[in-house]
């Protein structure tokens, strides 16, 4: 069946929910888990939500994303422990993080990528798309979304 299963993740509760049930199929079936995360790249312009608030030296963001990703992909490498699953963890800087997902589900030879979709409806859901959305229409290895 499945042998290493990607587990993106965007730190979310949803995308963490995802994470929790990937990790416990990859148990039942025997497989191991890729933790993945595709942190922006570092801008000067430092933004709390939508607003910038500040300015940040490369160095500054460099550091901002590793704690990030090292916060993000520590869940997915304790839950993946708890359950006895094996776990790799890799993370990239990306502007678009669904092209980096199919990008590493390549590299590190995925058979599964399991993620989460906020489920927009409508004509947002048209219009916006979301990450998930965008690899289910592009991704070579099957994908099976949590909702």
């Amino acid at each position: 069946m499945y042998k290493n299963i990607l587990l993106p993740t965007d730190g979310s509760a949803l995308s963490r929910a995802a994470v929790l049930n990937g990790i416990r199929l990859a148990r039942a079936v025997g497989a191991r888990v890729t933790g993945f995360f595709a942190a922006p790249p570092a801008t000067p312009v430092v933004y709390r939500g939508v607003l910038p608030v500040g300015l940040a030296t490369p160095e500054m963001h460099a550091r901002a994303i590793e704690r990030t990703a090292g916060r993000y992909l520590r869940f997915i490498e304790k839950a993946a422990r708890r359950a006895g699953v094996r776990c790799r963890c890799v993370h990239v800087t990306s502007d678009f993080p669904a092209d980096a997902i199919m990008a590493a589900a390549r590299k590190e030879g995925c058979d599964l990528i399991v993620m989460a979709s906020r489920s927009k409806r409508g004509f947002s859901g048209m219009l916006l798309g979301s990450q998930t959305h965008k690899v289910l229409a592009h991704s070579k290895v099957p994908v099976l979304v949590q909702r």
